[in-house]
């Protein structure tokens, strides 16, 4: 079983007119794999429903028939679990359910209700039936899907992860933080020597200072669920999370992110995708199995979506009159901050899962570029890197990798993860 797997994909151009060479060759990978994923973070609709009041950032957009894009490049199973999932309301997901089903894309992460949402979606290859769980643990307010009842009908959304933290302090800042709370008037209720509540939040009395972040019990076990029934109806499961939340860095993933990617390998995922942070972050082989806690972006065009809500140009104190190009313009101040403004977010990696007699046998990592530094409308498409360039992505991931015990070894422009006992 050959899988090949790559992260977010904020698609809103054609990408079946271009031929690179650089190009192609990756489009052979994706389409020479006995099933293909990546993350779909875009809606496929016509505007037919209004703009949601809360978005995952941009309110994503794009025409359906853009959908088949994603099976011209070879993509057989994607995720639809992130934080911009209802940007349009559950009419928006709904059409872009639609406009996967029609490009012929087996779609996880979504649906009607909570049920249909935390279901597996199954793809038949020749070496065996693949299953996807998805998930999200980034989302805003009213996204998650929710639960269906004799009585009333579930809610359609996303399969939530959600998640909580515990901030602990040393003596001296608990002190501060209590002494504020008295100082604003706020209810000490329920508060002890060493615990206390602002705004939310817990902290409680501990050293170092640190944050403890910790999946919800409740879906954890109901997505690890999920996971058992793909393992008994499928030959090889995939599970994908969308996460932007992080560790101590921005390139570590947040603790409870490894608890769930742990756990669903020991419920029988053969691979574990991240996505989310729209960079890279390392790679672990737990009990055989591969853990990539982000693959970073795949197509990244997400400056050139057609139409965006007034609340959008309020945000960045545009006129009514302004148009996409202004909004984008003032919310990079012209390419120098955000996203355009850092490679990091423009160099990625396509990885391909070899599995030979149901053993973990091979794990290649291929350096991608997304255009760095080109014009609005080229920048965002990926093409293999080469030379310095893709040796330094490579060399970078291998960093991310070292915490989690992984070594990658670099090889003729490709990484190879040294798997154990090898």
């Amino acid at each position: 079983m050959r899988l090949a797997l790559t992260g977010d994909s904020i698609l809103t151009q054609r990408l079946s007119v271009y031929e690179e060479p650089e190009y192609l060759r990756l489009v052979a990978l994706i389409r020479d794999a006995d099933a293909a994923f990546t993350n779909c973070e875009m809606l496929f609709h016509n505007y037919e429903a209004p703009a949601a009041p809360l978005s995952g950032g941009t309110w994503m957009a794009a025409p359906p028939g853009l959908a088949r894009e994603f099976a011209w490049m070879g993509f057989d199973l994607v995720s639809t679990a992130n934080n911009h999932a209802f940007d349009y309301g559950a009419e928006g997901l709904a059409n872009t359910l639609k406009a996967l089903a029609e490009a012929g894309l087996a779609a996880a992460g979504t649906g009607e209700n909570l049920a249909r949402a935390r279901a597996p979606a199954y793809f038949e290859t020749r070496n065996g039936r693949v299953a996807l769980v998805a998930a999200a643990s980034t989302f805003p307010a009213i996204a998650p899907a929710g639960e269906q009842r004799q009585d009333l009908r579930g809610r359609p959304g996303v399969s939530p992860l959600r998640h909580g933290a515990i901030y602990y302090l040393d003596a001296e800042n608990f002190a501060a933080l209590a002494g504020l709370k008295r100082a604003l008037g706020m209810n000490d209720e329920g508060e002890t020597a060493d615990r206390l509540e602002f705004l939310g939040e817990e902290f409680r009395l501990g050293e170092p200072p640190r944050v403890e972040t910790r999946a919800d019990t409740d879906d954890l076990a109901e997505i690890a669920a999920a996971v058992r029934e793909a393992r008994r109806q499928a030959d090889w499961v995939i599970v994908s999370l969308h996460a932007h939340e992080s560790g101590e860095s921005h390139e570590l993933p947040a603790d409870f992110v490894v608890a769930f990617a742990r756990a669903m390998v020991e419920a029988g995922a053969d691979v574990v995708v991240g996505h989310g942070p729209h960079r890279l972050r390392g790679i672990e082989i737990y009990k055989g199995r591969p853990i990539f806690y982000s693959l970073g972006n795949f197509v990244f065009q997400n400056e050139t979506v057609a139409f965006l809500p007034a609340e959008m140009y309020r945000q960045y104190g545009l006129e009514s009159h302004r148009g996409p190009a202004d909004l984008y313009d003032a919310r990079t101040e012209n390419d120098r901050v955000g996203f355009p403004a850092h490679p990091v977010y423009w160099e990625s990696v396509a990885a391909e899962v070899l599995f030979a007699g149901g053993r973990l046998e091979e794990v290649r990592l291929y350096p991608i570029v997304l255009g760095h530094g080109q014009p609005r409308p080229q920048r965002g498409r990926p093409v293999l890197a080469t030379g310095a360039q893709g040796e330094e992505i490579l060399g970078r991931l291998a960093e991310l990798s070292k915490p989690f015990g992984t070594a990658v070894d670099v090889r003729d422009g490709v990484g190879r993860v040294r798997l154990p006992s090898r």
